[in-house]
């Protein structure tokens, strides 16, 4: 049996977590003040995932750059190539909030998506 020793992230709190666990089985988790803290502790040692945030940049856009996200939670081990994979990637303005920029990033099954609103880029005579 190992002791594993993490802080929950689910809210503000930061609750610090033990977790007694086996075989990739938790037996126990002590510490966390609620149950959201318990399911993350179950989450995190059996199959961590992370939310993905960046930006890429725009082409025609008012702003040079717009920020992404995934539209959920990717595996924590998938974090690097997917941020790698951000690097070259250039939207065309107008971009909205929601459209997709990246479809399926890292073969995840996950798309990355805007979360600000670029308009493109009016030029004046």
């Amino acid at each position: 049996m190992e002791t594993i020793e993490m802080t929950c992230i689910v809210c503000p709190n930061g609750c610090a977590l033990k977790v007694q666990a086996e075989d990739g089985e938790i037996l126990d988790v002590v510490g966390n003040s609620c149950m959201r803290g318990y399911a993350y502790a179950q989450t995190e040692v059996q199959n961590p995932t992370r939310m993905l945030t960046s930006t890429v940049d725009v082409i025609g856009g008012e702003l040079p750059r717009v920020s992404v996200k995934t539209r959920k939670e990717i595996p924590k081990g998938k974090l690097m190539e997917c941020a790698r994979l951000l690097k070259g990637v250039a939207a065309k303005a107008p971009v909205n909030i929601g459209d997709v920029v990246v479809h399926n990033i890292a073969e995840t099954g996950i798309d990355i998506v805007a979360t600000v609103n670029v308009p493109k880029k009016t030029s004046f005579l």
